[in-house]
């Protein structure tokens, strides 16, 4: 381990499972049995990711809610206690610093989870900004470990180890319960488009993991019932995409409006004021130039990022996530392209090797959502 490299609470279990690779300045498992095994385990059955690597911040104070509705563009006023959001932080320019999930602990206390390889920029950005509200902010990422467990059987994989009913807990809210007699918080959310919860292991450090683990090997040992199965960044890329989540640094950045991206659902025009506001105000005005598509591949090929996308003989637009879907078994692509081109069942082209490859535009998600995600019907495709 180099001076700059770091590790999660759960290291030991990677290096002695998983295949290790370097992500966000962290030694993460790439994957352990394999990444379309673990992908189809979360979409059929139910999967666990160590996502420790990522950012947490605390924010409380009495103007708590009145600083984060001013760096933040969704509505924090709407949030009651134990209740979560996405939403995005913005530039001056109306760029996105960063996404995230933003839960209300209590009335005055905040608790933000957002990207691993934005750690320490939006930490900055938060404490910069609090500068003129009665708020203190505090990084806890490395006393919080945080687990994902996802797939149409995380809840009954974890209810065997609750003390409470995780059945109360709705998607996008939140709770305090026991796993395996540990006190953690959970958020009944997650980066694969399944069902799942979101765990948080307090007060457990770098140097004294025990908790974490503990609570780790419990989820992993009453999961064997249900097929789980460890998985990797890998597996929690090819999720994510299939579901028509964005990848922080690939799908946006601060070059890139949340209006572009459409995630204009998590912008509030109505609130007073928030950092960006008037950009993205006259870029609506203006009308959005270009728009964040799904693509899917129309013949056997695999898009990658910065692949060029044709129509008309003309580059219109480039890639920026691909991959080869398991679900769909066939290559699939996010891509931004003129708004007049992001019509869904348009055709393109995207140049692979040299070579101009069909697709045609589809919304998100990717799968059919009737068979595979939280919205399936009667865990309609599970165990497929």
């Amino acid at each position: 381990m180099t001076e700059s490299t770091r590790r999660t609470h759960l290291y030991k279990f990677h290096k002695q499972s998983g295949r290790i690779t370097l992500f966000a300045g962290f030694e993460m498992p790439l994957w352990y049995k394999g990444i379309i095994p673990e992908h189809m385990t979360v979409r059929n059955k139910v999967g666990v990711f160590d996502i420790s690597h990522m950012g947490r911040a605390l924010i409380s104070g009495p103007e708590s809610e009145a600083f984060l509705n001013y760096v933040t563009t969704n509505d924090v006023a709407r949030l009651t206690p134990l209740s979560a959001h996405y939403s995005t932080m913005c530039n001056e320019k109306g760029g996105i610093k960063d996404d995230f999930i933003l839960s209300r602990l209590e009335p005055d206390k905040f608790f933000m989870v957002y990207n691993a390889a934005n750690r320490t920029k939006n930490y900055e950005w938060l404490v910069q900004h609090s500068k003129s509200f009665n708020v203190k902010v505090e990084d806890v990422s490395d006393i919080i470990a945080m687990f994902a467990v996802q797939g149409p059987k995380a809840q009954e994989t974890l209810q065997k180890i609750a003390d409470s009913d995780l059945s109360k807990i709705e998607r996008f809210k939140c709770g305090w319960t026991k796993l395996a007699g540990v006190n953690v918080f959970l958020s009944r959310t997650g980066y694969t488009g399944e069902d799942g919860f979101e765990i948080f292991v307090w007060d457990t450090s770098l140097s004294n993991p025990a908790k974490a683990e503990k609570v780790w090997n419990a989820i992993l040992e009453t999961g064997k019932d249900f097929g789980i199965e460890p998985c990797g960044l890998g597996a929690r890329d090819t999720l994510r995409l299939e579901a028509g989540m964005c990848l922080y640094g690939n799908d946006i950045d601060e070059n890139t409006t949340p209006l572009e991206a459409r995630l204009g659902f998590v912008v509030k025009f109505k609130k007073e004021n928030f950092i960006g506001k008037d950009a993205l105000l006259k870029q609506k005005a203006e009308g959005v130039k270009r728009k964040r598509v799904g693509l899917r591949m129309l013949e056997k090929s695999i898009p990658r990022p910065n692949y060029e996308v044709w129509k008309n003989g003309q580059i219109i637009g480039r890639v920026t996530s691909g991959t080869f879907s398991p679900v769909l078994q066939c290559g699939i692509a996010v891509a931004y392209v003129p708004t007049e081109h992001a019509v869904k069942d348009s055709m393109v082209m995207v140049k692979i090797r040299g070579k101009l490859v069909k697709a045609e535009v589809v919304k998100f998600p990717f799968y059919d959502p009737i068979r595979y995600g939280y919205r399936r019907q009667n865990n309609a495709g599970a165990g497929l």
